[in-house]
C-alpha cells in the first residue's frame, strides 16, 4: 500500500465496525471528525445487520453497508445465502477503489481480512498502545489523516415518524410529566439489576417528583437461542407497577429504541448498547456497571452518575443508591 503522502486528500473512506451496538455508537465521533476534515469525500461504513441502524439519518455518512453474522442465522440455508451476499458486498466495495479503510476497533483478525479483501490503497488501524475511552481509541485510527483534538459527542438520530408514533401510543397519564427511562436488559449476567428493584425504584422516583416512567428491554423470549430477550420480565414489572404513570415501550427494532429513548428526560440503565444510545441522544444517564471497564465504556460527553460496586455485580447496588444518584443527576442538570 502507498504511504499516506500519496493520498493527501482521500476521496473514498470506508470505516469498518462490525461488533456491538455500543462500539458503533462510540465510533460516531470519528465519523463526524472525518466529515469535518474531508467535507467532499465519500464516507461509508461497513457494519452488521445488528448494529447498522445506529447510523440511520447520520449526516456524516454517505452509505452504510451491512451483512448478517452467521451466529444470527438459524438455518444452514440462511447462512449459505448470507455468505453469498457477503461475497457480493466485498466485490462491490472492491470495485469502488476505496482510498482508505479505517479499523477503529483495532487489529481484529476478521476485520483485517475483510479490509484486505476490499483492497484499499491504505489501511489504518487504531494503535494498540492507545488507552482511555472507546471513543478515544476509535478516534486514534484517523490520526495519520490529520484528525486530532478532543473527540466530539457521540451522535445518533431519532426517526421523527417513529418518535411521533411512540409518543401517540403513550397513555394520557404520562402527558406533561418528566419522563424517566428504565432499561431492564443487559447482555452480561453481572450487569443485570433485579426487576423487583426496578419496580421499587419506579415507586420512589414517582413519589419524589411525580415523574412518568418508560420501560425498555431487549425484545424476545428468554429461551430464544439467537436473540434471547426479556419480554417476560417486562410484563412482570408492568403488573407490579399498574398504579403508576408507567408505560412499557416495545422496541422490536433498534430504530424504535432510539426513538423511544429520545422522548425521555433521563435514563437509568446498565452498561450496554442502550446506555450509549442514550448518551448519543444527549440524555443524562445513571449507569450501573458490573464486571466491565467503566473508564473505557462510561457514557461519553453527557452528565452521568456511574455506580459500580466493589463486587463488580450490579445486584449489589441498592435501590437507595440508584435513587440518590438520579437525584444528584437532576440537580446537576437543573431539572429539580
Amino acid at each position: 500500500m502507498p504511504p499516506l503522502a500519496d493520498i493527501p486528500s482521500p476521496q473514498k473512506i470506508l470505516v469498518i465496525r462490525r461488533d456491538n451496538i455500543g462500539d458503533l455508537v462510540c465510533t460516531t465521533p470519528l465519523l463526524a471528525a472525518l466529515r469535518a476534515r474531508f467535507p467532499a469525500a465519500w464516507i461509508g461504513v461497513l457494519a452488521n445487520s445488528y448494529n447498522a441502524p445506529v447510523l440511520a439519518g447520520s449526516p456524516d455518512v454517505d452509505a452504510v453497508f451491512a451483512y448478517t453474522k452467521g451466529k444470527h442465522l438459524a438455518a444452514a440455508g440462511e447462512r449459505l445465502a448470507a455468505l453469498w451476499r457477503r461475497a457480493k458486498l466485498v466485490l462491490d466495495l472492491r470495485r469502488m477503489r476505496i482510498d482508505v479503510v479505517l479499523l477503529p476497533g483495532g487489529a481484529q483478525a476478521s476485520a483485517q481480512r475483510f479490509a484486505r479483501l476490499v483492497a484499499p490503497r491504505r489501511l489504518l488501524v487504531s494503535p494498540p498502545d492507545v488507552t482511555g475511552h472507546e471513543v478515544e481509541r476509535s478516534f486514534a485510527a484517523a490520526r495519520k489523516l490529520g484528525v486530532g483534538g478532543t473527540p466530539p459527542a457521540c451522535k445518533v438520530v431519532a426517526d421523527a415518524a417513529r418518535r411521533a408514533a411512540i409518543a401517540a401510543r403513550l397513555p394520557q397519564t404520562l402527558a406533561g410529566r418528566r419522563l424517566v427511562a428504565l432499561q431492564l436488559s443487559a447482555r452480561k449476567p453481572r450487569q443485570r439489576w433485579p426487576p423487583e428493584r426496578f419496580a421499587a425504584l419506579a415507586r420512589a422516583l414517582h413519589a419524589a417528583s411525580g415523574c412518568g416512567l418508560l420501560v425498555f428491554w431487549s425484545p424476545g423470549a428468554e429461551d430464544d437461542p439467537l436473540h434471547p430477550g426479556d419480554d417476560a420480565t417486562a410484563a412482570a414489572l408492568a403488573l407490579q407497577t399498574q398504579d403508576l404513570p408507567l408505560a412499557a415501550v416495545a422496541t422490536r427494532e433498534l430504530a424504535d429504541l432510539v426513538a423511544g429513548l429520545s422522548l425521555c428526560d433521563t435514563v437509568i440503565c446498565a452498561d450496554g448498547g442502550a446506555m450509549h444510545i442514550a448518551a448519543a441522544l444527549g440524555k443524562p444517564v445513571v449507569c450501573l456497571f458490573g464486571n466491565s471497564d467503566a473508564a473505557r465504556w462510561h457514557p461519553w460527553a453527557v452528565p452521568c452518575e456511574l455506580l459500580q460496586p466493589a463486587s463488580r455485580d450490579v445486584a449489589d447496588i441498592s435501590v437507595d443508591e440508584v435513587f440518590a444518584a438520579h437525584e444528584r443527576l437532576m440537580q446537576r442538570t437543573g431539572a429539580t
